[in-house]
């Protein structure tokens, strides 16, 4: 599995993509954090705000990018049989190609840590920040990454097509992140406005982001990465049996 892991991590780095991919994702953010509206120089408060608030639409499209080759690629190629006769088993061979995608993510996300100390290197009086705030929002990004990859993953496992993968992994990201947000606007759920909008992931981010780290938070996203890891592992079992 190990040995999986590290295959799937240095074929993505050697690739166009894999590079194009990591380079998008910081310039993006940089924008965002230097250069676009709102951005912390005008504001003159020292913060990460706007890292944080475009990261996850950004990461929108980064985890599809990053997973749609997972399975898609080796089915197209048809190397997935050849995958299956190794001594792993599909859950095994799922979390080897989950957890080097998510790697690889994370590995896009590393680099802002930069942008943490130039703030708060500006800030006056220096490191003048709330800490506790954004420490929160990095971990609330780090589980909104492994909810995005294990869909992204899923996604893949579905078709033979990347660009088919790219399309489905995002569009339930999407759905999972405001789609909930969204239906709860509707002023006929009246009481229900609540629960419904806690269904998203949006919800459990937001709260993070806030420096306070609940349980609740962290379990609904363990559970959504288990629900779409243990759906990948039954579709590679299926196309087993197939």
């Amino acid at each position: 599995m190990r040995a999986l892991i590290g295959k799937e991590v240095q074929v993505f780095l050697g690739s166009l993509i894999g590079h194009m991919v990591i380079v998008v994702f910081l310039l993006l953010t940089g924008l965002a954090l230097w250069v676009f509206p709102g951005n912390v120089l005008d504001s003159g408060y020292a913060n990460l705000g706007p890292l944080f608030e475009v990261a996850p639409w950004v990461f929108l499209f980064l985890a599809p990018a990053v997973t749609m080759r997972s399975f898609s690629e080796e089915r197209r190629v048809g190397t997935m049989e050849l995958l299956l006769t190794k001594p792993i088993t599909e859950l095994q061979l799922v979390m080897a190609k989950y957890v080097a995608a998510l790697l690889l993510v994370l590995l896009a996300l590393l680099p802002t840590l930069i942008y943490w100390y130039s703030i708060g290197a500006l800030a006056v009086p220096p490191w003048n920040l709330d800490n506790g705030a954004i420490r929160g929002s990095y971990i609330g990004l780090f589980f909104l990454a492994s909810s995005f990859t294990a869909m992204g993953i899923f996604a893949s496992s579905l078709t033979e097509s990347q660009i088919v993968s790219f399309l489905i992994a995002a569009l339930l990201c999407f759905a999972l992140y405001v789609g909930f947000g969204l239906m709860a606007d509707f002023s006929a759920l009246g009481a229900w406005e609540g629960p419904v909008k806690n269904m998203g992931i949006e919800a459990h981010y937001t709260s993070m982001s806030r420096g306070v780290i609940d349980l609740r938070d962290v379990l609904y996203f363990l559970g959504v990465d288990a629900i779409f890891i243990l759906a990948t592992r039954t579709v590679v079992q299926s196309r087993t049996w197939a």
